[in-house]
């Protein structure tokens, strides 16, 4: 983290000196963009603690836990088709439930469908793209969710031949 740390400085350093104007104007525009998006980050957090607070380690490692299996994929890609939520909030979320128990391959389901699955945004991806557009996009996208948490379950052990 110290390298990402060290590197986004020697980034900024750079771009000062290259102009210090267009830096500024950037940093007002991140700042105003962050300022945005921090009331729906601390929602997020929030509701996450009162989840991970209320709901029992053992409900979370049933539900979603190494041997939720299937069940426990078919969980985490309901819940990432119909959740709105950016990447910045969706993986920490994901490593706290990580801690919690849940196993790698739900989390993939779930990150997976989260980001290319739209049940949510369903209306107006039909309007634009049409219906049986919005219906193949979706199914190959959710097809494709469920390969690449079957992959993450023969990398991390989750699942054998």
């Amino acid at each position: 983290m110290l390298y990402l740390w060290s590197l986004t400085a020697l980034a900024l350093l750079a771009s000062v000196l290259a102009s210090r104007r267009k830096t500024l104007a950037a940093l007002k525009i991140a700042a105003k963009r962050f300022a945005g998006v921090l009331p729906m980050f601390a929602v997020m957090l929030v509701l996450l603690a009162v989840a991970l607070a209320v709901l029992p380690a053992e409900v979370v490692v049933g539900l979603l836990g190494q041997d939720s299996g299937w069940r426990g994929v078919a969980t985490g890609a309901a819940i990432g088709s119909v959740t709105l939520m950016p990447g910045f909030i969706a993986f920490p979320l994901c490593g706290a439930v990580l801690k919690a128990g849940a196993a790698y391959m739900v989390l993939s389901a779930f990150t997976t469908t989260l980001m290319t699955v739209g049940i949510l945004t369903y209306p107006l991806e039909q309007h634009y793209l049409g219906r049986n557009v919005t219906l193949i996009r979706n199914a190959v996208s959710l097809l494709i969710a469920l390969v690449v948490a079957l992959a993450t379950g023969f990398v991390f052990g989750e699942v054998s031949w």
